[in-house]
This record gives structure tokens, C-alpha cells and sequence, in this order.
């Protein structure tokens, strides 16, 4: 059996002030620890993680990307209450 997929939300240092980015990972310790180090996305290397905002559960890979596609065409404002119940 494969490890749960986890969708997540990041709020990320800008230079405006903060920002949001979604991933997908089956390790979420890990995944958040490599964006902490500047060795994740492209995007936190240049916008450092500040806090982890939220991560859901998803069965497999395509849910998780599926639900990752969704969650990006949400307004920003709207991006947290994805994760709810």
C-alpha cells in the first residue's frame, strides 16, 4: 500500500508583505523542511515559508493533484477555507 498524498498550504514571506503556495507531498515533515531550507520549490527559495497553513489527506496522487488545481484557482481570500470540513 502507498502513503497518503497531502495537499498543503504555505504562507510565504514576499516582499510586499506575505503570500500563499500549494503543494502536494507524501511527507509533509519532509516537504516542509526542504522549503525551509531553500532546497523545495523554485518559489520558496525565493519566498521563504513562514508557517504551515493547512494540509488535507488524499488517497492517492490524482485526488491530491486534482484538489492542488482546484485550490489554485480560488481567490486568495478563499484559499484556507478549502481546508475545511
Amino acid at each position: 500500500m502507498s502513503a497518503a498524498w497531502h495537499l498543503y498550504l504555505l504562507e510565504c514571506r514576499s516582499a510586499g508583505g506575505t503570500s500563499l503556495y500549494a503543494g502536494i507531498t507524501t511527507d509533509l515533515d519532509r516537504r516542509y523542511a526542504e522549503h525551509a531550507a531553500g532546497t523545495g520549490a523554485r518559489y520558496t527559495r525565493a519566498h521563504p515559508p513562514i508557517r504551515l497553513l493547512a494540509a488535507r489527506a488524499y488517497p492517492d496522487r490524482s485526488s491530491a493533484s486534482k484538489a492542488e488545481a482546484a485550490l489554485k484557482k480560488l481567490p486568495r481570500a478563499r484559499k484556507p477555507a478549502f481546508f475545511s470540513p
